[in-house]
């Protein structure tokens, strides 16, 4: 899909100049006679703007008025300012208010369009996000991901928001099974807490007690009663994570409570009511656990009512950029600095990269190569030595370093690299890439127009 730039220019031969350069680039162009209109075209909600570029005095609405407005409303569009001799102060308070860069009349058609490429570049994760949350606005706040299988989950979290059954989440450890269950408590509605439980993290012979709650003296230590983490998730949410660790003795219990909607107490002599809506999480296989006689079976079925499954992050790679730009900025916050850039190269070993410990793996991997980071640019050399020395990075690392290409390029490379390892199967590609088959079809008919002579 090609991008769509929006030019606010009130000069008629600037504004066609504009125009004709970037139509030729192959962008998608829409003009603003003034910043009045441009305005117009930056509220439209369903509007798609890429990236603005505007003059600085234009008549009624000024550039630095439209950039606060597209600051609001469009925050991942990059903003480039184009100005006269006489108003570059002006210009140059624009970049400090957020825009991404100016130049000054006259400039040369390649630095307008190297401007343009670096502004689409940078943003490309953060609209892509924007992007996805247009298309489905019931997408969790805190969950990133753009890619098929995410927006498939999305769908599906909606969907059991809405109920009251209880929802096993099945997942490897590091994808982030827990965001999800809060994801579907705060989009339930429920008033109550969302009260987080480790299984595996509490002694088997004191889960029952942690859970249900306990009287006084109703064993050794037992000083005074408590009420349980049940009861703390009274009219909220109670997320049992690794539920597979629960010892054989406590499940009949929790099987009752979640069939009854009761518990009772450690040395208590009668029930308590509690609307509470379970949401359980694994990453081990239940039915085998099951068969093996480990896992309850009447207890499996009534927990799995609604199934989910978060992927992990090698099915989808199309996310690495968007989660690499949310903790680069959220370790620039951490750290009260400027959050880095990232280099091509870098981003090509981080996409490909097969992350086993997936996303808690990647927050990890940043979040030291920002502190260790020898300039403002992620360069490959910060990134950890078992990410660097990934096989599948070498190629494309190879082709970048030569070509010194593009994040758009590296993207290309990295689908018909996709494309070769699986012997050109295209529905297989899109499975690894994460991708849908008919996203992938659309590029590689894009990548074919622009080179006629590409084979795959």
């Amino acid at each position: 899909m090609r991008e769509r730039l929006l030019v606010a220019e009130d000069d008629a031969d600037m504004r066609d100049l504009l125009q004709d350069v970037l139509d030729e680039a192959g962008y998608e162009t829409v003009v603003a006679v003034d910043g009045r209109a441009a305005l117009a075209h930056i509220k439209q909600e369903h509007e798609l703007i890429d990236l603005v570029i505007t003059d600085v005095q234009m008549p009624g609405i000024k550039g630095d008025e439209l950039l606060a407005a597209v600051r609001q409303e469009r925050a991942e569009a990059p903003v480039i300012v184009i100005t006269a001799f006489g108003s570059v102060e002006q210009a140059v308070e624009m970049v400090k208010a957020g825009a991404f860069h100016y130049l000054t009349k006259p400039f040369q058609t390649a630095e307008l369009l190297h401007t343009v490429e670096q502004g689409l570049e940078r943003s490309a994760p953060q609209r892509a996000q924007a992007r996805l949350r247009r298309e489905m606005p019931s997408a969790p706040v805190r969950i990133i991901g753009a890619s098929r299988p995410m927006r498939e989950l999305f769908d599906l979290l909606g969907r059991a928001a809405r109920s009251n059954s209880t929802v096993l989440i099945a997942g490897e450890s590091g994808t982030g099974k827990e965001l999800v269950a809060r994801a579907i408590h705060d989009m339930s509605g429920r008033r109550g807490a969302f009260v987080p439980v480790n299984c595996a993290a509490i002694p088997a012979d004191l889960i029952e007690a942690e859970l249900f709650g306990h009287t006084g003296q109703a064993f050794t230590g037992a000083r005074q009663a408590r009420a349980g983490l049940f009861v703390a998730a009274d009219g909220g949410t109670i997320f049992l994570d690794e539920v597979g660790e629960l010892p054989l003795t406590v499940q009949p219990k929790l099987l009752r409570m979640l069939q009854e909607g009761a518990v009772r107490s450690v040395g208590a002599d009668r029930e308590r009511e509690v609307n509470v809506r379970a949401v359980a999480a694994t990453n081990r296989d239940l039915e085998k656990d099951v068969r093996e006689e480990r896992f309850r079976e009447d207890l499996y079925w009534r927990l799995n009512v609604i199934n989910l499954r978060v992927p992990p992050l090698r099915e989808r790679p199309f996310d690495i950029p968007l989660l690499v730009e949310h903790f680069i900025n959220k370790a620039a916050e951490t750290a009260h600095t400027e959050p880095l850039n990232v280099s091509p190269e870098a981003l090509a070993i981080l996409t490909a990269y097969s992350w086993p410990g997936n996303v808690r793996e990647l927050e990890n991997a940043i979040e030291r190569a920002a502190a260790f980071a020898h300039s403002t640019t992620l360069m490959p050399e910060d990134l950890p030595e078992r990410v660097r020395a990934s096989g599948g990075a070498a190629a494309i690392i190879a082709r970048s370093r030569a070509k010194h290409l593009t994040i758009q390029e590296l993207e290309r490379e990295y689908i018909l690299e996709t494309l070769r390892q699986t012997g050109g199967n295209k529905s297989r590609a899109a499975e690894m890439l994460g991708l849908d088959r008919k996203t992938l079809y659309r590029k590689l008919d894009e990548y074919r127009t622009a080179d006629p002579a590409l084979e795959f």
